[in-house]
């Protein structure tokens, strides 16, 4: 005995998917409803419903008329591929944890006889947040140890559910510190040399076990100090770099002139 054609269609028209499934809080998560398209079948709709503390809801639709995303806090965050045929799976964007719950696709085909065959499939989804992870330090291009006046930067980087936010301190671990930025990105746009010293940083995202992470200190050290002179017995009293030079080409000048005069007087003696 055949098995009659219809019922082996119908067989083909199962759906496969995951039984359960997480996501990172603030990333995307793909829910996977895949079938074998049959040419004796033609899809009608495909709905995803949400159940979520036993409040079912339509999450988004789609029909002959086009998408529809019928849950407005899901506006803008699910799609559904539509250039591959048999895939309905449906992918939300910026997770957030209250869109934990049982998800469930529905399909519906319209057979050659103009009857009806729906297919469901369950996936369960838990959305979770990561804590932030020990941030690490990166130097710029010019290392850790930079010339004065030069422009450099400091990032501190960590993984975790977003937003990270960053604090950077200047001073030792469990001493004097003084907070001097609340970016990811630590900016000297011209160096002096009182910024040598040592640096850390702090990541902190809004996961539930709410961990702030510190960074090892990193020392920065400015290179190329100006020269000092000691003036009057008091030592370290400086010059800026130009006195000096002026002073310098001066010295040499007066040397020359002395040399011309000793020199002039010198052929006037033996032209008596």
């Amino acid at each position: 005995m055949s098995i009659p054609h219809f019922l082996l269609s119908a067989a083909i028209l199962e759906l496969t998917g995951t039984h359960d499934t997480e996501g990172t809080w603030k990333s995307s998560i793909t829910l996977p409803c895949v079938y074998e398209p049959s040419q004796d079948f033609v899809q009608q709709t495909v709905i995803w419903t949400l159940v979520r503390d036993q409040s079912p809801a339509t999450v988004f639709r789609r029909d002959s008329s086009g998408d529809h995303i019928l849950l407005s806090r899901y506006r803008g965050r699910v799609s559904m591929p539509s250039s591959m045929p048999g895939d309905v799976s449906l992918e939300i964007e910026k997770l957030e944890v209250r869109d934990s719950g049982h998800y469930t696709c529905k399909v519906t085909w319209r057979a050659q006889d103009k009857s009806l065959l729906t297919r469901e499939r369950t996936t369960t989804v838990k959305v979770v947040k990561v804590a932030v992870t020990k941030p690490i330090i990166r130097p710029g291009p010019l290392g850790f140890t930079v010339p004065n006046g030069a422009r450099t930067s400091l990032t501190c980087s960590a993984n975790g559910s977003p937003p990270i936010t960053y604090r950077w301190f200047k001073g030792e671990l469990g001493g004097n510190t003084v907070l001097v930025s609340n970016h990811a990105v630590l900016t000297f746009d011209s160096l002096r040399t009182s910024d040598t010293g040592k640096y850390y940083c702090e990541a902190e995202n809004r996961a539930s076990s709410q961990v702030m992470q510190q960074s090892d200190a990193v020392q920065l050290t400015v290179r190329g100090k100006c020269p000092k002179l000691v003036l009057g017995g008091n030592q370290g009293t400086s010059l800026p770099l130009y006195l000096i030079i002026l002073i310098v080409l001066l010295c040499v000048a007066v040397v020359f002139v002395v040399i011309a005069v000793v020199l002039c007087r010198r052929k006037t003696k033996k032209g008596e």
